[in-house]
């Protein structure tokens, strides 16, 4: 079914796995998609691959935490389509770049800030952009963000991606209400943690090896709080995007959607 068929949408930080499958997603629904990342050649190789699946779309570097590079390539967009449907930002933060898992008593500032600076800033420099094409050329379109389960979950030593997470969660609902008089709708994506994904093992290995406990048993405490005997997939996550996108998803506007299957630990 193309849910999505002569929408335009923009996938910024497209060279992470969610981001990826969101953009093949996307495409597979009638899209016309832009691939962007800091690593041209990873989402040069997505556009690729989505073409060779019969889709539409395009490659091109752009910094998630640039604003310049962001509302200039999304001008572009504009310039060449006269509209900006949708908006997807699979920004997330590898272990090194959250500076490990230091207790809170002895993180520094720094390290706290980091995640909150990375996820939720890169969130807010590309939705507020976003918004303001999509109010110019009356777009009435999508954005999409994403946080991790993190936000309600209760794990030591991760105040700064929890707290990044939960930012944005509470900016979706604010920017809702912001831009719903202009027909845009934002809604925020939660997928739980995707083991097929390169970001969650390096995530499981770099803690495994620090600590000394092996990675499966990392893998086999974290999936004890699965309701179902399944987990989601990145394909799964990806048709979620799609589908919140389109016409019918308009009803989860405002709305953090889960995209785990189930877990017992989750608020």
């Amino acid at each position: 079914m193309k849910n999505l068929k002569d929408k335009v949408a923009v996938v910024f930080a497209a060279s992470g796995d969610i981001a990826g499958a969101v953009a093949q997603s996307f495409s597979q629904h009638g899209a016309k998609v832009y691939v962007t990342a800091r690593n041209l050649d990873a989402v040069k190789a997505l556009a690729r691959e989505i073409k060779a699946g019969g889709g539409s779309a395009e490659a091109a570097k752009v910094d998630a935490l640039n604003e310049t590079e962001i509302d200039l390539f999304l001008k572009k967009v504009v310039s060449d389509h006269g509209k900006l449907d949708i908006v997807f930002n699979g920004i997330g933060a590898d272990y090194s770049e959250m500076g490990g898992r230091p207790p809170t008593t002895t993180a520094t500032f720094e390290q706290f800030m980091a995640p909150m600076e990375r996820i939720c800033g890169s969130q807010f420099l590309t939705s507020r952009v976003a918004a303001k094409y999509m109010m110019q050329t009356q777009s009435e379109g999508t954005i999409l963000l994403l946080t991790a389960a993190l936000s309600r979950s209760k794990m030591p030593n991760l105040a700064g991606i929890t707290a990044a997470s939960a930012a944005v969660e509470g900016m979706t609902r604010v920017m809702a209400a912001e831009w719903g008089g202009n027909g845009i709708k934002v809604i925020c994506i939660c997928p739980g943690a995707l083991m097929e994904t390169k970001r969650i093992s390096g995530w499981i290995n770099a803690f495994a090896k620090e600590h000394e406990i092996p990675a499966d048993q990392l893998v086999m405490q974290y999936k004890a709080f699965d309701i179902l005997k399944t987990s989601p997939t990145l394909k799964q996550v990806g048709e979620t995007a799609a589908f919140l996108a389109s016409e019918t998803g308009t009803v989860f506007n405002s709305h953090v959607v889960d995209v785990d299957c189930g877990k017992l630990n989750i608020l």
